[in-house]
């Protein structure tokens, strides 16, 4: 089955939930079974009636629909147009109501909220549409609040205080009585936890559950990023100890269930500032003359085994968390840097996928499984990369390591070109098939010990990073086709075609810098993609076109619903290769050693539960990692106010345009109220504003001079001021 026929059946599943609703309203007396429901919507396909039989339960089992009787299932009755859904606040105050079974978002006015807070799960009354105007609704009840914490800046009075939240979609201050108070001061930082609201208080009842600091202080500011996300930044006591408990040791009657790799030729490459290293490579040449390659993955599931309090923990987590100054580990110090960290010469348990490559990068043969190895060589990226680029085994001080030159031997330095060159091939091979090579410059700091920024870098993948990435993208893709052949229960790692009016819309922004994607059909729409991020860089407008097209693309998820990788152009793909960062990668591990042992396929139905909050929690990790790269951004740019930068327009609202400076990628806004030689109006089909009077339009993509006017550590607030555009 071709992967575009499996991306098709996927998308069914909205259709049959707008589909079954569609059923019901048309018929809201009458019950029906899932068969006259099938028959209804012209179900056929085995596959399609399975979802839809699933979608029912789920509906009737979150009260949007009833089971009048046993398979028999009914419009749930209401007085009005109700429907369930989430709210999307914006910082007008307004809102719009998120909801499966409606094309449209319903437009909620600020008087229309009864108290729901964004993200929140909400009851809506529909209002019927008059005169052309949008849908609009208001909000009959809070089903359940996405969260009940929030950071805020205590604001002490004589007999009580309260805590004006720092999010600015946050609406309302929070009431709390000075012995709930914690002890906390006035301005201080603090994480509140919500209580109840009284129908007749203008504020919601709460009490300080921690106090994060002093606003504006480093350590103050971080932990905030990470309570406004509900991100743990300690481990809990009992957590710590039983971890302790654990036993690391490698035992020979463990052993002896593995495979034995550890007399192979074994290294990792890392960042030089890596603290865990969850990957190694294993490499040698066999009588045939091919290669047997081994890429060996931390075995995490050895230790972290279901329903103990540590594996709660790391559910719940799902993800490490990686801000600007620190990593928040999804496990425990003793085993993300001790017991399955694949340091050199020490003895580790791993899971391994094994395969005998050919010198044009074919794969004669696979095996996966557990194995014990021994890691002769740690390498730093930079080491690997001066390897490949001199054949040499030497490797001079400045990116040692070892802090002194280094001497590798001639078989390491074998290993790590041959796998360069098979590296090369394999990537090459990708991109022929459909793959989109998006390489986007990460913005990294240099910074004091105090945490202060003292210059901004960019990460740049070379060769030794494309390396690893080309042997761990093997190993997912070999591991997810082992599996989704056999058509069993597993975890997929799964990216979906990109929408086709984003990239209409990207077009139009590109066209400005003078490219173009061919929209004619998928072929044409990756190989102009592929040609687009190659022509711009090293432009000015590298950055800004390389976030617009990945906005461009559909978010890669977790699920056990397969239908293929878009961006990798792989029909199969999962998450096996970094179980100390990644939960989903814990229950590939699970799972595979499962069916290795012959077991039956689980539920579906529970690892999809398992996937979505695997999801959540790795956009919450991404937008709390975003939010300290612009905390950073900010505490930088404190010190360049008499500074004149270039920057290029990235972004145009109705309030502002926003400039990211060319040289350090720092991002700030240019208030239309500050420009005061015009009356200026946003042109939202130009992507620019132009000015009443003197027509003076600026537009995105435009080259333009800008100083620093204001800066906001604690609202995360970058303003600019224009000195000029460049002529």
């Amino acid at each position: 089955m071709s992967n575009k026929k499996k991306r098709v059946r996927s998308q069914r599943k909205n259709e049959i939930t707008k589909g079954i609703f569609n059923v019901l309203e048309k018929e809201p007396n009458k019950s029906l079974n899932y068969k006259q429901i099938a028959s209804k919507l012209g179900i056929t396909e085995t596959q399609d009636r399975n979802l839809l039989i699933k979608r029912l339960g789920q509906l009737k089992a979150t009260n949007r629909i009833l089971e009048s009787e046993r398979g028999r299932y009914k419009k749930k009755p209401s007085v009005h147009t109700c429907f369930t859904g989430k709210v999307d606040l914006t910082t007008s105050g307004n809102a719009y109501i998120l909801i499966d079974e409606l094309e449209d978002d319903v437009f909620v006015p600020y008087n229309k909220l009864n108290r729901a807070f964004h993200g929140d799960l909400v009851e809506v009354f529909m209002k019927p549409k008059r005169n052309g105007r949008k849908m609009e609704g208001e909000i009959s009840k809070v089903l359940e609040r996405k969260k009940d914490t929030f950071v805020g800046i205590v604001d002490k009075q004589k007999t009580f205080a309260f805590v004006r939240p720092t999010d600015t979609r946050m609406y309302t201050d929070i009431f709390v009585p000075l012995e709930k108070l914690k002890k906390a001061k006035d301005g201080e930082k603090v994480l509140v936890r919500l209580g109840n609201w009284p129908e007749d208080a203008d504020s919601p009842y709460g009490e300080v559950v921690d106090i994060l600091g002093k606003p504006g202080e480093h350590q103050t500011e971080i932990h905030s990023i990470l309570a406004e996300y509900g991100l743990p930044y300690e481990f809990p006591y009992e957590v710590e100890q039983f971890a302790k408990t654990l036993d690391t040791s490698i035992t020979k009657p463990e052993i002896s269930k593995r495979r034995d790799m550890r007399e192979v030729l074994t290294f990792t490459i890392d960042p030089k500032d890596a603290k865990d290293f969850d990957d190694a490579l294993s490499f040698r040449i066999l009588e045939s003359g091919n290669y047997e390659i081994g890429i060996h993955i931390a075995d995490v599931s050895h230790y972290l085994e279901p329903n103990t309090i540590l594996d709660e923990e790391a559910y719940n987590r799902a993800t490490s968390v990686y801000l600007v100054d620190r990593v928040v580990p999804m496990l425990p110090e003793i085993l993300s840097n001790m017991a399955c960290s694949l340091r050199p010469h020490e003895e580790k348990y791993t899971f391994s996928a094994v395969f005998e490559i050919d010198d044009d990068a074919q794969i004669h043969d696979q095996w996966f499984g557990r194995t014990v190895i021994n890691s002769d060589e740690r390498f730093a990226y930079e080491e690997a990369q001066h390897i490949i680029e001199t054949k040499k085994p030497h490797i001079p001080e400045e990116i040692s390591i070892r802090e002194k030159p280094y001497e590798v031997s001639k078989e390491v330095v074998k290993a790590i070109l041959s796998l360069d060159s098979l590296a090369k091939k394999m990537r090459r091979a990708r991109m022929d098939a459909g793959a989109i090579s998006f390489d986007k410059i990460e913005v990294r700091f240099n910074l004091t010990e105090q945490n202060e920024p003292e210059s901004v870098y960019f990460k740049e993948a070379k060769d030794a990073n494309k390396l690893i990435e080309e042997f761990m993208l093997l190993a997912n893709r070999k591991v997810a086709q082992f599996i989704g052949k056999k058509k069993k229960t597993f975890v997929y790692r799964v990216h979906d075609e990109p929408d086709e009016e984003k990239l209409i819309a990207l077009n139009g922004v590109i066209s400005r810098f003078g490219h173009s994607i061919n929209l004619k059909d998928k072929k044409s729409i990756n190989s102009s993609l592929n040609q687009l991020l190659e022509d711009v860089k090293g432009q000015k407008e590298q950055n800004l076109v390389d976030t617009l097209a990945i906005r461009s693309m559909s978010k890669a998820i977790y699920t056990t619903e397969n239908i293929g990788h878009y961006g990798l152009g792989f029909d199969y793909y999962t998450h096996f290769t970094s179980p100390i960062r990644r939960y989903p990668d814990v229950m590939v591990h699970r799972l595979l050693q499962h069916y290795l042992d012959g077991g039956k396929p689980p539920k579906s139905i529970v690892y999809e539960e398992k996937c979505k909050h695997s999801s959540d929690m790795e956009i919450l990790a991404s937008s709390a990692e975003r939010d300290s790269i612009k905390y950073m951004q900010i505490k930088f740019m404190e010190d360049h106010r008499d500074q004149k930068f270039l920057g290029v327009i990235s972004g145009v609202t109705e309030w502002g345009i926003y400039v990211e400076i060319i040289e350090n990628k720092c991002e700030g806004m240019i208030r239309i109220r500050d420009l005061k030689d015009d009356y200026y109006i946003f042109d939202e089909r130009q992507y620019a504003i132009v000015g009443e009077r003197f027509k003076r339009v600026y537009q995105l993509g435009d080259e333009v001079y800008v100083m620093v006017k204001d800066t906001d550590l604690i609202k995360r607030h970058l303003d600019f001021s224009l000195v000029g555009k460049k002529e």
